[in-house]
């Protein structure tokens, strides 16, 4: 099954791309939702695909909507941001691969400078302060997203692969040689937990990093009173009725613990 774009659109500077899709405490989503909203983004394509879930969602005025996954554009000092968020994430193995390489593709040809994933890491408790964590396809990378940001322990200790398209997009990157970081922040690993602290640490770090302009009390008035696109918000909670093998999770092994945690 093949994925497609529709409405493609390509504004002549090199854009950076920021991708959250749903996953444990819908960390990613959450964050992407936001910048959506913040920058005033607008969106530039959609993507279709038959390896689409066989659901819909009922949204405020009792209408029935499609399940989504599409790309905004927001212009920020002197930067084109690319932010790609939907309802779902590639429900098998091959989808998700077809899925990034599409993605992939249509960024090589709008010249795209760099990708940034989003995801959480699933802790047995709601973390008070959580921390965020890095990997990324090169030593350079590395350095310039996670510094100023000091986790409580190495990602490479207490983590497996990860697994979806928070994981696989940067892998698939490097291969192209798009530089490519995966920015994952400590959640709870509950199906109904919605972790809007998770994602408040992640947009704060994001506005440091790429200079958004945002401020920030306005991102801890906002995601404290969960005002998030209604309709988005309302997705986030549906997720606690959709199977766990149509929603994928991204997932991880604690050797330490022996337990089975959860990255997304």
């Amino acid at each position: 099954m093949s994925w497609t774009i529709n409405k493609i659109s390509n504004s002549g500077t090199r854009p950076i791309l920021i991708e959250g899709l749903p996953g444990v405490g819908n960390v990613g989503k959450i964050a992407v939702e936001y910048l959506i909203d913040s920058l005033n983004a607008k969106k530039v394509f959609e993507m279709k695909s038959n390896e689409f879930p066989h659901y819909v969602f009922v949204n405020e005025e009792n209408m029935i909507e499609m399940p989504s996954i599409d790309v905004y554009s927001a212009k920020i000092n002197r930067k084109n941001i690319l932010l790609l968020s939907g309802d779902i994430q590639p429900t098998s193995e091959r989808s998700c691969h077809e899925f990034c390489n599409k993605v992939l593709e249509t960024f090589e040809k709008s010249k795209g400078k760099e990708i940034i994933s989003l995801g959480g890491i699933a802790l047995q408790e709601a973390p008070a302060d959580p921390s965020l964590y890095f990997t990324a396809t090169s030593k350079e990378m590395l350095k310039k997203y996670s510094a100023g940001a000091i986790p409580k322990k190495s990602l490479h200790e207490f983590i497996g692969p990860i697994i979806g398209v928070t994981g696989l997009l940067p892998g698939l990157a490097g291969k192209r040689k798009i530089p490519a970081v995966t920015i994952l922040a400590e959640t709870f690993e509950s199906p109904g937990y919605i972790g809007f602290n998770e994602a408040k640490k992640i947009i704060k770090h994001l506005n440091k990093k790429l200079d958004l302009k945002l401020k920030d009390k306005d991102i801890d008035k906002e995601l404290e009173s969960a005002i998030i696109r209604p309709k988005a918000r309302k997705k986030f909670k549906s997720k606690k009725e959709i199977k766990e093998s149509e929603a994928p999770e991204l997932i991880i092994e604690d050797n330490k613990e022996d337990n089975l945690n959860y990255i997304g």
